[in-house]
């Protein structure tokens, strides 16, 4: 079987920029494609909601649909690996188009879920000890795709030791079975470096992956395109310089040496929206600043955490309220001296 990597290398090496689906962070899209062409691992490390979901998803776009056997090992036809498609040719074939297979990291998460585990019902039909009672995890219906690991470091060492061999050796030893199945996919983590609920990742474990780190959009025109790239389906006038105003907060609080958690790309994509619908309810149909102001403390205050030395001090909802009143008042300054905000 030809390794995942093949397929998408000229794709990497004749196309400038492959990853259309992401707007802006040109040196991370460096990076992957790097990474990629060195048939590497990668973990994406950022904050929640720049685009690590959205990057890993373009990725398997890129791979062309192809088919496979209906085995649940995505077999290839010509090729077979497993123990059913080589007892039988008449395995039932089907495309395979969505080629993104996602797992959401979780201490509740199990090697069994990735791995696999003994179906009951075939152990039954087929004895306990036979392949065919095996019902493949979540790492072999990523076969000859690309496996998204979410939030990988909220998982378990016990799940991370179950990984190593995938990961050094693109194959997977089934539990009871003396059977190696090759794994090939492109391993794609994600991780939030801010995140206090996690687990540690070991040494062994890291050592297998490249670290690509990413930020949030790199300039407000950037972040301008992203929120209109996301736009609903609310259709009323927002001008440029309120538009402008929205983002340029949410930027704002980002650099905020008070502020430990930082609101994310998302938090302007929902005010922005909010604007909008508070518009729509008071019949109107062009925002005005009241309507971004109604909407503030809804979308930002769950999305900021105060450092200790001011959290017993202000709420976060009294903190938004009175940075953005502050933030309106300079912006406001600058407007009567003739420059946009």
């Amino acid at each position: 079987m030809a390794s995942i990597y093949y397929h998408i290398k000229d794709i990497l090496l004749r196309e400038k920029d492959p990853f259309t689906d992401i707007i802006g962070q040109e040196k991370v899209k460096q990076q992957l494609k790097s990474a990629l062409i060195a048939k590497r691992h990668v973990i994406i490390v950022g904050a929640p909601g720049i685009g690590k979901t959205t990057l890993a998803k373009n990725l398997a776009k890129l791979l062309p649909s192809v088919f496979v056997n209906d085995c649940g090992f995505n077999c290839e036809p010509e090729n077979p690996l497993c123990p059913a498609c080589k007892s039988t040719k008449a395995m039932k074939k089907i495309k395979l188009e969505n080629r993104f297979v996602r797992i959401q990291g979780s201490p509740d998460l199990t090697a069994e879920d990735l791995i696999g585990d003994i179906d009951p019902v075939k152990a039954l039909k087929f004895g306990p000890l036979s392949i065919e009672a095996f019902s493949p995890g979540k790492i072999f219906r990523a076969n000859n795709g690309v496996l998204f690991f979410d939030e990988v470091n909220r998982c378990p060492e016990k799940l991370q030791n179950s990984l190593l061999q995938v990961l050094e050796e693109g194959k997977a030893t089934i539990g009871s079975y003396s059977v190696d199945l090759p794994a090939n996919f492109i391993f794609v983590g994600t991780m939030n470096p801010d995140d206090t609920s996690t687990e540690k990742l070991s040494d062994v474990f890291l050592d297998r992956f490249d670290i690509i780190y990413m930020g949030y959009p790199e300039s407000l025109d950037l972040e301008k395109k992203i929120v209109q790239k996301n736009k609903g389906e609310i259709d009323v006038e927002f001008s440029d310089s309120l538009f402008s105003l929205a983002i340029s907060f949410v930027r704002l609080l980002r650099e905020d040496k008070n502020l430990e958690k930082k609101p994310s790309v998302r938090a302007s994509i929902g005010l922005v929206e909010r604007a909008k619908a508070n518009c729509m309810i008071r019949k109107g149909n062009k925002v005005t600043l009241s309507d971004i102001t109604d909407a503030v403390i809804s979308v930002l205050s769950h999305r900021i955490k105060l450092k200790p030395s001011f959290k017993y001090v202000k709420s976060p909802r009294e903190y938004v309220h009175e940075e953005f009143m502050n933030f309106c008042q300079k912006q406001s300054g600058t407007d009567d001296e003739g420059e946009a905000p």
